[in-house]
């Protein structure tokens, strides 16, 4: 199953990279991606959705499951 998050507060490569690692230390993530341009992240697997918004906000980003 692949949930999408809007992401707020990323501006370079490194805050793709830390929203990346944060959402696949998440149990149940198998594949994370994030559109920097678009302030997106698709997440594949079975992650609970608070999970993945916690994970971000822990990492000092804005973020809430679109889809």
């Amino acid at each position: 199953m692949t949930k999408t998050l809007q992401v707020g507060g990323m501006t370079c490569g490194h805050c793709v990279h830390a929203v990346t690692k944060a959402l696949e230390g998440v149990p149940g993530v198998e594949r994370a991606s994030v559109d920097l341009a678009g302030g997106r992240a698709s997440v594949e697997g079975e992650a609970d959705p608070q999970a993945l918004v916690r994970a971000l906000v822990d990492e000092g980003y804005e973020a809430q499951v679109t889809a």
